[in-house]
């Protein structure tokens, strides 16, 4: 037999341990299946939501990006073929090139700038890309970008592509590919002007002199001394040279 106050002391006990309605579990206690369903669909759709809205906004950046890439290389590629006419760029076509460096730069800081290092060395991607086809142009931009974010790689790429063109203007010559020949030269012309505007490239391959075929320091920079060696033409060649 329990003492009374005991008891007393054991029921107060267990009233505070007791769910409301006498003992039986609460509302809040045990939740119908279907209301737990709901409520994991409900936290399910409230941890997606920002993961679509990222995509979402990703989406569109890309898509942003295309048409910027596209409208860019239409304004360049119609610059180039003004060049290989022998035509002065449109002072309408320098404006249109203007304003699509500025929607490029918006939706991809440096986009143009990498877009037109690979038109200088291959114009058939701007008119690829210029008629929607960007697949290479895509590549060729990225590669672009690596080179330009390092400056040793810059300075590897810079002397590969010199010695490629050099042998081609070799080859070129020794055909008789007269056109194909200049063509090729006024594009190392491009590339030997296009270290005034790049003193760190310029600075890194003042020690690959040899590497670029300069046998004798003549105290003129880079560029200058470039042309010289390789007896090319400075004038405009047929990159965009803006």
């Amino acid at each position: 037999i329990v003492p009374e106050k005991l008891r007393d002391r054991i029921d107060g006990l267990l009233d505070g341990l007791r769910q409301p309605g006498e003992g039986a579990p609460g509302p809040e206690a045990v939740q119908p299946p279907e209301r737990e369903r709901a409520d994991a669909e409900s936290a399910q759709r409230a941890l997606a939501s920002p993961a679509r809205e990222v995509e979402d906004r990703q989406e569109k950046l890309r898509r942003a990006r295309t048409r910027a890439l596209v409208r860019h290389a239409r304004a360049a590629d119609a610059i180039l073929e003004a060049k290989r006419e022998g035509l002065a760029p449109s002072l309408e076509q320098r404006r249109e090139l203007t304003e699509a460096r500025r929607t490029f730069e918006a939706v991809r800081p440096h986009g143009w700038q990498d877009a037109e290092a690979a038109y200088n060395k291959d114009n058939s991607l701007a008119q690829e890309a210029a008629t929607g086809r960007v697949n290479r142009t895509v590549r060729a931009l990225q590669l672009e970008t690596e080179i330009r974010t390092d400056p040793a790689r810059r300075a590897d790429r810079f002397v590969e592509r010199w010695k490629e063109l050099g042998q081609t203007s070799q080859r070129q010559y020794q055909m008789g590919d007269m056109s194909g020949y200049k063509a090729t030269r006024a594009t190392m012309g491009d590339m030997a002007k296009s270290l005034e505007r790049d003193p760190q490239l310029e600075s890194i391959l003042a020690n690959r002199k040899r590497d670029l075929g300069i046998g004798i320091d003549s105290g003129r920079r880079l560029g200058l001394e470039l042309a010289f060696s390789h007896g090319i033409d400075l004038g405009r060649g047929r990159g965009l040279g803006l």
